[in-house]
């Protein structure tokens, strides 16, 4: 007889307590799905993971302390193989290019339906990239918009080339002013630079218009 398959190991990583249970709850009673912890912050969360690595963690992006995207740079830095969905009410494009770019496998709204979370998170497992309808129309425009910027003629130099890989990798202006050895009002100032030579307006418009370009990879 066929061994039934181990259910897959969840871990719930948000900082509202009904939310975090309701979550709790609801993957726990799904069958082929088992909780193995739920905490409010990225930091605990961390600590509790080493103990016992999931298969796939939800992540809320506003939590106390440590940011859930700066929490997902660590996770996909730490645990390659461990997916992670981010589960918030953020729908902005800065926030949802800078979790994919942190690692994130697929970032759902809150007001995402119980039975679409759980497909969700077999779509996951599965290897998708699940995304809640607004969201997946936000990236699609999101790089619509941007048009490649001639090699030769973007002169970014190469600091202004390493700050803008260092934001795909997942940083921050914080992060990445601590891996260049410079203040962040420097790490600023570079970033002026790169939007009036990009001519664009925001951080993810930069990164997403650099990758389009080649000038990163």
């Amino acid at each position: 007889m066929k061994e039934p398959a181990p259910p897959i190991r969840v871990v719930i990583i948000e900082d509202q307590g009904d939310i975090r249970e309701g979550l709790r709850a609801l993957v726990s009673g799904t069958a082929g799905y088992r909780v193995t912890g739920a905490w409010r912050t990225m930091e605990a969360a961390l600590e509790g993971i080493a103990r016992e690595v999931p298969d796939i963690a939800l992540v809320d992006i506003g939590l106390p302390g440590m940011s859930g995207t700066d929490g997902l740079r660590i996770l996909r830095e730490r645990y390659p193989e461990l997916r992670a969905l981010v589960l918030t009410v953020y729908d902005d494009d800065e926030r949802i290019f800078n979790a994919i770019c942190a690692g994130a496998s697929g970032y759902l709204l809150k007001s995402t339906a119980p039975a679409r979370l759980m497909e969700s998170l077999q779509d996951a497992m599965s290897g998708g990239a699940p995304m809640s309808p607004t969201v997946a129309n936000r990236v699609l425009s999101l790089f619509r918009e941007f048009r490649p910027v001639a090699h030769s003629n973007s002169n970014l130099t190469p600091h202004e080339t390493r700050l803008l890989s260092l934001l795909v990798d997942g940083h921050n202006l914080k992060t990445a002013a601590g891996k260049l050895g410079v203040s962040r009002a420097t790490v600023a100032w570079h970033m002026r630079m790169i939007y009036e030579k990009l001519q664009v307006h925001s951080k993810s418009e930069a990164v997403a218009k650099a990758l389009r370009a080649g000038l990163i990879r």
